[in-house]
């Protein structure tokens, strides 16, 4: 354990301007507050804080970050208050330890929620200063260190893997490597120790091959070349860490023997100049492994991290990749945004802004709880990336394997919200089409376009698949809104009750809502009844109970634009009502009822394949039927149209659509070779008289080939 003279030391001999009497306070404060508290190794919980400030101090970092490292557990485990440290420290320090307090000790949740709620609170703190980051990083570093001492192997296991899944990623994406690979490191050691030692066995015969070192040989052999060129270079190198090659051999599929490239070489030049020249010397030198060329310095990555990348096949015919950057540049390399806070001449840091963190709060606003917002945060932070570029040049960093939709929705959440089609590298392409590096992205809007569920299957970034969340679930509690107000005014109009939105303000309390739309929306979803809202409102109101038994009730004179949510029989007054999508059934079909707890009455066809899943719950089924009644409402009914490949083919079945009074509401091609297209067409007709009708003017057209009514 490192003594309080020389932390203090350590802190002075990069920052001469430190505040050593606060360093001193500091430590003497934490050091009481602890007292007697004992860590599982036996050790004074003291040795904990100590060693963090230690790690933060090796990083060189200001004088506020090392005192708040000796702080930052005080708050929570011992009698310490904010308001004493304020007082003793001022209001940075205190605002520091607030920000890591507020985090919690993440290590001794359990519950999935819980965790995930923790690392909101993470990224919310870190938002403020991300120097709250940093330290909980070190944090984890020294209990990653002491892990051993946890006599539960459950609780290790889970310790390691949140280090693995969260903490890890988040060094990495700040820069801070060396964190990332001793993260990685002993995550690794707890979880899969055998395969961590058969890896450092191999890497150890690799190493040792012939009798000698061949990293040091290539060392030497990459040094003879450059001072061939006259040109002065730093160059270190090692193999690659155990955790990242049993990473590849799981993504590749493949045996250790068959890995090439396992062995990284840093060469660290004056200039940027000097960086290409370098590459140039390496490139001429060696046969070069094609697609393995990356350039940081001109597109340097969301952490600003900046250097060559290149793998080649150099000497002793190894495969060896090979970084190359300037001294300044490999300083961020090393510590990342820890830099930033790094003693610079006595000079104060001020607050930055990273947009990968400012993705992740992004991400939180649109996250509908903790739970998904892990699950996106953890889609954002696995990824390497690919650079794609706008029109106008601004560079866009995506996750590998991104598409369009993610492109549009990196611009604006209102860009991808409205996305209807795309231009990679000027052509027309799907939207799921996956981007690659350099492609220049083009992306074509429309007002009347909304995110379509299905894109939720093919984003591949956190942001997107969040935004297409939030959108759906407003459109979603919008339709039920819609809903519940009709069923409702039907009600109460049904019993000749006067209705007001005022008087529902008497019942917010007992369902714990907030107005109106909150009745509609848990009427429309089938939460609750409007004849529980009936009662609630007029307690002396008395009515039947309506069984679930076959009944003729017409609830509605009106016809109801789009879906007729009202105009079945054989239903009880105010029940919510949906139309399967899986046979979308309209008025002529033979129809049944299933009861589905929670969301009101789905309607089948009759011969729908998904009413075996029903077969053992006869309670289920009611028997309705279609109020003849409400032949001018509007049901959806579903296309399968096969086209030839002509000029103006979709222009033509969309005009004899249109002819028939029908209305599209959704097309996508389902599949299109040289000669063919095929079409799903959701369309709005009134029974299945009307669909039929339209059928037979489709076949009539030449340009179709096939035309059927799809259940699907």
């Amino acid at each position: 354990m490192i003594r309080q003279f020389e932390l203090v030391e350590k802190v002075k001999s990069y920052d001469p301007t430190a505040d050593e009497e606060a360093l001193n306070r500091a430590y003497v404060f934490s050091m009481r507050a602890h007292g007697a508290q004992k860590r599982a190794s036996g050790d004074l919980y003291f040795s904990h804080p100590l060693e963090v400030a230690n790690i933060l101090a090796e990083m060189k970092l200001d004088d506020a970050t090392i005192i708040t490292a000796l702080l930052h557990d005080t708050v929570e485990d011992t009698t310490a208050t904010l308001d004493e440290i304020r007082k003793l420290f001022g209001h940075e320090i205190a605002n520091l330890v607030n920000g890591v307090t507020k985090l919690t000790q993440l290590e001794l949740q359990s519950n999935s929620t819980k965790q995930a709620e923790n690392f909101r609170k993470l990224v919310l703190a870190m938002s403020n200063d991300l120097r709250v980051l940093l330290i909980k990083l070190a944090d984890r570093v020294h209990n990653m260190r002491t892990l051993s001492y946890f006599t539960s192997e459950e609780k290790r296991k889970r310790i390691a893997r949140e280090t693995l899944e969260i903490y890890a990623p988040l060094a990495e994406r700040i820069g801070i490597h060396h964190f990332k690979d001793e993260l990685d490191d002993l995550a690794f050691k707890e979880l899969n120790n055998d395969a961590r030692e058969s890896i450092l066995t191999r890497l150890h015969y690799l190493e040792q091959e012939g009798g000698r070192n061949i990293v040091e040989n290539i060392i030497t052999e990459l040094g003879e070349l450059f001072k061939e060129n006259n040109l002065s270079v730093n160059i270190a190198g090692r193999v690659k860490s155990p955790y990242s090659i049993w990473n590849k051999m799981r993504r590749k599929n493949v045996a250790f023997e068959q890995l090439s490239d396992i062995m990284a070489f840093r060469l660290l030049v004056d200039n940027v100049a000097e960086c290409y020249q370098a590459l140039g010397i390496i490139h001429n030198a060696y046969p070069v492994v094609p697609g393995r060329f990356k350039d940081f310095i001109s597109t340097p990555k969301p952490n600003n991290y900046q250097s060559l990348h290149t793998s080649v096949i150099g000497p002793h015919k190894q495969r060896i990749e090979i970084q190359i950057r300037t001294y300044g540049m490999h300083q961020i390399a090393e510590y990342g945004v820890a830099a930033h806070w790094q003693y610079k001449e006595g000079v104060k840091s001020s607050k930055m802004d990273y947009p990968w963190l400012k993705s992740l709060l992004e991400i939180l606003e649109h996250a509908s709880g903790p739970e998904e917002f892990l699950e996106h945060t953890k889609l954002e932070m696995f990824q390497d990336q690919v650079f794609c570029f706008t029109p106008a040049g601004e560079l866009i960093p995506l996750p590998r394997g991104a598409t369009p939709i993610d492109f549009a929705y990196a611009i604006h959440s209102e860009v991808g919200n409205h996305c209807v089609g795309v231009k990679i590298n000027g052509r027309m392409a799907p939207l799921r089409t996956p981007l690659h590096n350099g492609d220049q992205i083009e992306i074509t809007t429309s007002k009347s376009q909304t995110p379509s569920p299905s894109w939720e299957r093919f984003v591949g970034t956190g942001k997107a698949r969040a935004n297409i969340r939030k959108f759906i679930r407003t459109q979603q509690r919008s339709q039920f809104i819609d809903l519940g107000r009709s069923i409702l005014h039907k009600s109460f109009l049904h019993e000749k009750l006067e209705f007001s939105e005022k008087s529902l303000e008497r019942i917010f309390e007992k369902y714990k809502i907030h107005s109106a739309e909150d009745v509609y929306a848990l009427v429309g979803e089938g939460q609750i009844t409007s004849y529980e809202v009936i009662r609630n409102l007029y307690p002396d109101f008395q009515t039947k109970e309506i069984p679930f038994t076959p009944e003729t009730m017409r609830l509605s004179k009106k016809p109801r634009d789009k879906e007729s949510a009202v105009s079945i029989k054989g239903l009880i007054p105010g029940m919510a009502i949906h139309y399967a999508r899986c046979c979308h059934p309209l008025p002529g079909d033979q129809i049944i009822g299933i009861v589905m707890t929670g969301t009101g009455v789905t309607i089948h066809t009759i011969n729908c394949d998904n009413l075996k899943n029903y077969a053992e719950e006869p309670e289920r089924w009611i028997d309705v039927t279609w109020d003849q009644t409400e032949s001018q409402n509007v049901h959806t009914g579903r296309l399968l149209i096969t086209v030839a490949n002509k000029t103006n083919a979709l222009a033509t079945i969309t005009t004899i659509i249109s002819k028939q009074n029908a209305n599209i509401i959704n097309l996508k091609i389902a599949h299109r070779s040289e000669l063919l297209s095929e079409f799903i067409i959701d369309i709005e007709v009134h029974d299945t008289e009307h669909l039929e009708n339209l059928i037979a003017n489709l076949r009539m057209n030449s340009v179709v080939n096939a035309v059927e009514r799809s259940r699907g």
